[in-house]
């Protein structure tokens, strides 16, 4: 039987590189995306296996239409990757350096902060908890939350750290958020660790929309991905892209028991 994965935010950037590299293991992939068409598009690019599935993962309807379709037409889930992420609505600002100044915590609108972080934070958790009687329909589910270099609070507090002046309650603290939601599935005691974190760099997307100009720190954890160069040989490592391994102290990805 033919393994199932949804990956939100998957009509570009990284979100289609995971679909793509998916389906090109044998992996049946809906390709998440807000605007249906454009999530079409995206699936025709990746090839057979990829289908487009129109999810926005702030609105409750949307998802809950989602994990409904996903259960008649394949009964279950065994792979589900929170990818879809934003790092600002803003259209005022010219370059990363002007963002930045502007999202300083005496500076960032409150009004931001709830929209990234719907997002960022309160999306991968509505899913998740949607998505989950599909998950426990799989006899090996994995969930993948994609994370962030600078959500490591460890490592974002060490002043050496080349990002550690970019800290912001915007994008930045949003991810130190979904990094503690990971660590709560986990506390809760389905799931297990799958693997530590992979940096695949700066993803070239289109700020603030899904799959945002970002350094994220990605596991697809699992046996059945097989190897793929830079894993060191462990066949419980997926690399989506290359990068250097990151140590995570959160984790990453989360594996049924």
């Amino acid at each position: 039987m033919k393994r199932i994965a949804l990956v939100s935010g998957a009509n570009q950037g990284m979100g289609k590189h995971v679909a793509k590299e998916l389906v090109s293991d044998g992996i049946t992939v809906y390709v998440g995306t807000r605007d249906l068409a454009r999530g079409a598009k995206a699936a025709a690019e990746i090839g057979g296996g990829a289908t487009a599935l129109q999810l926005d993962v702030t609105d409750e309807v949307s998802i809950t239409s989602a994990a409904q379709r996903i259960h008649e037409e394949a009964g279950q889930l065994d792979l589900l990757v929170n990818n879809a992420a934003i790092s600002t609505t803003r259209t005022d600002v010219r370059d990363m350096a002007e963002l930045r100044e502007l999202s300083t915590a005496s500076r960032a609108p409150i009004d931001e902060v709830r929209a990234v972080w719907e997002v960022n934070v309160f999306g991968p958790l509505a899913v998740y908890q949607v998505m989950l009687p599909l998950l426990r329909n799989s006899s090996d589910a994995r969930i993948v939350n994609v994370t962030s270099a600078v959500g490591s609070l460890t490592t974002i507090a060490d002043p050496a750290f080349p990002y550690h002046s970019a800290f912001e309650p915007i994008y930045a603290a949003s991810k130190a958020a979904l990094n503690a939601v990971t660590l709560a599935m986990l506390v809760e005691g389905r799931w297990r660790d799958a693997a530590v974190g992979r940096n695949p760099g700066v993803g070239a997307t289109r700020r603030g929309s899904e799959g945002t100009l970002r350094d994220h720190n990605c596991v697809l954890g699992g046996r059945h991905h097989g190897r793929r160069p830079g894993c060191g040989g462990r066949r419980d490592l997926f690399l989506l892209a290359p990068g250097a391994v990151l140590r995570m102290r959160t984790p990453t990805a989360v594996r049924i028991s």
